[in-house]
């Protein structure tokens, strides 16, 4: 018998005796036979559980952690400090078994968690609604592209070359099978020219999606793009660090109508990449076209305040690929991290991260400027990332290994680009330690 199969091979036969069928393989009579294994898998042999454990530690030791290494690794995912209760309140097994709550008298709990990060949402956009969430910010973006086409019936989406080689896969991937244009629009000094933008405003343009701060860790001047825009009867999506909304102007005062972004810096870790977040908001207007979970409060027959999904016409449950939007599903874990992490922090603790982050960029990017064999590649504003060229971008990084410093992430091989992040869990020495390391590995 299995270790972890409680069948004996009485109750096997028993079932299939039940079933018809003389033994298990005839269960797979359907599948053709060139797609089934001739000779067992090349697995290795079963050990014990202390000796797998062993194994598995020694095989985690090889990787590099944020914890033993000094990081400056960024780019669109994040590491920030996260309050202990986060993670304490997210484990509690009412949360991370809960799965969309359909039946709103038994999940006024998870809906309630969802219409306050919902709220704050908004508040950190500055526009009037916002979903449960999406599978992350690219997911979120593209989402955001049907959203426009459908609402302006148009099939350009416009999007600047500043914009993440992430992003822009996803939006290729779903705009492709949908028959709709994805145009580039070309960046000076790391930035898109609002004159040369306007040059590819036309009558097919749905929308204008664009990063600010960009994937260069640039912010984009948007004075004006809203107003060409809807001009032409268009619309403007800004995806945003949504830390750095509590430090520069929202996408509602940017006058966007849909905003968009991840959300792994409000209490997600690292995570090798994932899962994270994405979160959307619009103005009313746009509110019936947006896609995924929406929770509202309402009153039940008592009076007594209460939450349940709303506006679900759930049209994709039966049009399928006609549909706006196959979305069905929200990251409600990641969403439940975000919310108390937004909850504890407050927006006086929001603003006192992207402060740091921002203060502790700027102070790095001052003090490479001076090294030699090191270029500042964008003289923009910045929130807590910037891009310098070296001679040979490999070379650095695996000299930094030795200093158990991994100085950003590489963003171009040809040209030798390097990406450096900060936040507030860089110390001073922190940084110094890099300029120290940066000096002595290019002299």
């Amino acid at each position: 018998m299995h270790p972890y199969l409680p069948h004996t091979q009485a109750d096997i036969d028993h079932m299939l005796q039940k079933i018809g069928v003389e033994s298990i393989e005839d269960l797979f009579t359907d599948i053709d036979a060139k797609a089934l294994l001739k000779s067992p898998m090349r697995l290795p042999k079963a050990e014990s559980e202390g000796r797998v454990i062993r194994k598995l530690t020694k095989l985690g030791e090889s990787n590099i952690d944020t914890a033993n290494w000094l990081s400056f690794v960024g780019g669109g995912i994040y590491e920030h400090l996260i309050p202990t209760i986060v993670p304490h309140l997210i484990s509690r097994s009412e949360f991370y078994t809960a799965y969309t709550p359909y039946q709103p008298e038994i999940s006024q709990g998870t809906l309630q968690a969802i219409f306050e990060y919902q709220t704050m949402i908004c508040e950190l956009t500055g526009l009037q609604v916002a979903n449960a969430s999406h599978y992350d910010g690219s997911t979120a973006l593209a989402e955001a592209a049907f959203m426009a086409c459908g609402a302006t019936r148009r099939d350009t989406i416009l999007i600047p070359d500043t914009l993440s080689p992430e992003s822009k896969n996803v939006l290729r991937t779903y705009l492709k099978y949908k028959d709709l244009n994805l145009v580039e629009v070309p960046s000076k000094d790391g930035v898109v020219d609002s004159d040369i933008l306007k040059d590819y405003i036309h009558d097919d343009v749905a929308a204008y999606l664009v990063a600010t701060p960009n994937y260069y860790g640039n912010l984009e001047d948007l004075t004006g793009v809203s107003e060409q825009l809807h001009a032409n009867k268009s619309l403007l999506v800004i995806m945003s660090n949504p830390m750095s909304l509590s430090l520069f102007k929202s996408p509602g005062e940017w006058g966007a109508d849909i905003a968009v972004g991840d959300g792994q810096v409000f209490g997600n870790p690292m995570n090798f990449g994932g899962p994270t977040l994405g979160y959307m908001a619009c103005t009313e207007k746009l509110m019936r076209k947006m896609p995924g979970r929406i929770v509202g409060e309402t009153l039940d027959l008592d009076g007594k305040r209460g939450y349940v999904l709303t506006l679900q016409a759930r049209e994709q449950h039966i049009r399928r690929e006609k549909a706006t939007s196959n979305i069905t599903s929200n990251e409600a874990l990641n969403v439940l991290a975000a919310t108390i992490y937004l909850s504890t922090m407050g927006l006086a603790g929001i603003y006192e991260v992207a402060r740091r982050s921002h203060i502790n960029a700027c102070y790095l990017r001052d003090h490479l400027k001076g090294i030699k064999g090191i270029k500042i590649m964008h003289n923009q504003q910045i929130f807590n990332e910037f891009v310098i060229q070296v001679k040979d971008s490999e070379e650095v990084m695996k000299s930094l290994e030795l200093f158990q410093i991994i100085p950003g992430i590489i963003i171009d091989h040809e040209q030798n680009l390097l990406l450096i992040t900060t936040t507030e869990v860089h110390e001073k020495e922190d940084l110094d330690t890099l300029v120290v390391a940066m000096k002595e590995v290019l002299a």
